[in-house]
């Protein structure tokens, strides 16, 4: 489902009432692209589906605070985020536990099991593996810039969760010292001559 239509049906659920099937929307449509970014963020397939379990919870919990002052894709990332950031300052104590509802847990284990091997050219699995060594909050930017396809202030939004406020500006300066970076990396791992 497109991203449009997917918060339009989220809007839809949302306006009416029915949160279970709001969250539910959310999760099948949003799921595997937020899996996805876990695994490829943490380098971790146990942990991303921790962290997936945690933000499934935490979204199941708290969709009804939505207030529509971003879209809900932009919000979803912010719990996310909020989910690595709790997972990154105790991963220990998160593993295996339990999801509160055997619903949640069913939704979350759905999109973990529809959601395919992430299947990649050789070219796109070095280029992975270049941005496995930036730090992880400019595999962030470029997740949520370049992947997603988030405006300048949703990533700001996004990555302003649980700090400091970050504007719009520096990341667009930042993103171009990553592109530039990661370009530094392709030349000498001779990707750019391929």
């Amino acid at each position: 489902m497109a991203d449009v239509e997917l918060e339009k049906a989220i809007a839809g659920h949302l306006s009416t009432g029915d949160l279970t099937a709001a969250a539910t929307a959310a999760l099948k449509g949003l799921g595997p692209q937020i899996l996805g970014f876990l695994a490829s963020t943490l380098s971790d397939d146990d942990a991303a589906f921790d962290v997936f379990s945690h933000f499934s919870e935490e979204l199941w919990k708290s969709i009804a605070t939505f207030r529509g002052d971003s879209s809900f894709k932009t919000w979803a990332y912010k719990l996310v985020m909020h989910s690595v950031g709790r997972y990154r300052r105790d991963p220990h104590r998160r593993r295996g536990r339990p999801l509160a509802s055997s619903e949640v847990s069913a939704i979350a284990l759905q999109v973990r099991e529809l959601t395919p091997p992430y299947r990649r050219t050789e070219i796109k699995d070095r280029f992975a593996v270049l941005r496995e060594q930036l730090e992880a909050g400019d595999q962030t930017l470029l997740f949520l810039r370049v992947d997603q396809n988030l405006s300048w202030n949703d990533v700001a939004s996004v990555m302003s969760e649980g700090g400091e406020p970050v504007e719009a500006s520096a990341l667009r300066k930042r993103f171009e010292r990553v592109k530039a970076r990661l370009k530094e990396l392709a030349a000498s791992d001779g990707l750019l001559g391929e």
